[in-house]
């Protein structure tokens, strides 16, 4: 989840090739005047100095960063530099040196550039960054700590330097320097009404996951499927809420029909579950396509299992067919709100939603409800099949029971 070494390296690549540009080094095509010509007529650079420097910057052009830092050589080599010639020789070679991955080269040269107390606001910036780059390969972590928030004072990049300092923390251990970071830069974005960066939500859940707040983590993954509702990041929330202590084996269908909301029903095992979960509860409609789904989808129908598969799709294939004779019996003989509820819920596998709407908030209304939240979470899940939103969050809202019936209800309001 963190950012590795050669992501590090990439950057310094980036930032080298931008250094070249802001010195003035002539990396492109038909950019005019040469670097050895420009800077002999404006008096900086004599030609014997500008030509090798020319070269070494056509060089990292064409990624020869090796070849490029023989050429800086070159130029040092010329007698009698005047300090504007060495300013501009130690800035190619800082430029090349850290493209070339000679990360000691590199920082010696930013050094005396910033030394020559020549550098301008900008380049200060950009040079402090380099060097946090720098020294966070050279894996000096006081060093790299201390040139990011220099960088950061001076102008530089704050996500990027921010990013640095976490890697830094993950590397020493410091997963509450981690957490404390991570989690400042998402109440940032989300006071200034932006969406928290997703690599800053992975970091906070990493650093909370190492230093056992468990709690946290949920609450951070929910952050991750609200803004970034990948179905990695739905199967990491859902395999936690099962195991989250006090959370009721009962709700095991309802947890699964957000698995499949979601998209992360990934193995044969888990469509058959599903489909007995809502066969057991008179769920035939929804069983069979559910089982039709992963039929769809190849995950059925193969192998060992597969003869046992068709019997189990044939078999909700007949109860679904008998679906709306037998539930319109259920729901004459119905004497208590449970039944209702589980009456209602078979409609709405149907498809026939006001009628499983009706029938679940009857049921509700009893008030004989062996476990009322569990028919205010199936309200929700009723209205959201009905593609009416706005009732769905209002029942979601209202579930409140501490059995994980309420957990379910928050993130089937994330749900996509």
């Amino acid at each position: 989840m963190l950012p590795s070494a050669l992501r590090w390296k990439t950057r310094l690549a980036a930032t080298a090739a931008a250094m070249l540009a802001a010195f003035c080094l002539d990396l492109g095509a038909g950019a005019g005047l040469g670097f050895a010509t420009a800077h002999a007529q404006a008096g900086a650079v004599r030609a014997e100095v500008g030509k090798p420097l020319q070269q070494a910057a056509d060089l990292l052009k064409a990624n020869r960063a090796k070849d490029a830092l023989a050429k800086v050589r070159e130029a040092d080599a010329v007698a009698n530099k005047t300090p504007a010639e060495q300013l501009t020789i130690e800035r190619m070679r800082g430029a090349a040196a850290a493209r070339a991955g000679e990360t000691q080269t590199a920082i010696r040269a930013f050094d005396a550039v910033l030394a020559s107390g020549k550098a301008g606001q900008a380049e200060q910036a950009q040079i402090a960054a380099s060097l946090a780059h720098l020294h966070a390969q050279a894996k000096d972590w006081n060093k790299t700590r201390e040139w990011a928030q220099r960088a950061k004072q001076q102008g530089a990049s704050a996500g990027d330097m921010d990013r640095l300092l976490a890697y830094v923390n993950s590397q020493t251990g410091d997963y509450a320097a981690i957490a404390r970071d991570a989690q400042a830069s998402i109440e940032a974005a989300e006071k200034a009404g932006r969406r928290p960066e997703e690599n800053d939500l992975l970091t906070l859940a990493d650093a909370q996951r190492r230093t056992g707040n468990n709690a946290g983590q949920m609450a951070t993954l929910e952050k991750l499927v609200a803004y970034y509702p990948k179905p990695e990041y739905w199967a990491a929330v859902l395999s936690r809420i099962q195991s989250k202590p006090g959370f009721s084996g009962r709700l095991a269908l309802d947890v699964n029909r957000l698995k499949r909301q979601t998209k992360t029903l990934e193995k044969a095992e888990d469509y058959i579950e599903l489909a007995q979960l809502a066969l057991q509860e008179s769920q035939a409609a929804e069983a069979k396509a559910v089982l039709d789904e992963g039929f769809a989808r190849g995950l059925l129908g193969k192998g060992a299992e597969a003869e046992r598969q068709k019997r189990l799709l044939a078999l909700a294939s007949q109860r679904a067919a008998d679906a709306p004779k037998l539930l319109a019996e259920a729901e004459a003989e119905a004497k208590d709100g449970n039944a209702l509820v589980r009456i209602g819920m078979g409609y709405s596998g149907l498809g026939q939603h006001d009628k499983a709407i009706a029938l679940i908030q009857k049921g509700i209304a009893r008030g004989d409800l062996k476990n009322p939240d569990d028919a205010r979470l199936q309200l929700g899940i009723a209205y959201l099949r009905a593609g009416n939103k706005a009732k769905a969050a209002e029942a979601l809202r209202s579930v409140k029971s501490t059995d994980g019936s309420a957990d379910l209800a928050r993130l089937w309001m994330r749900a996509p």
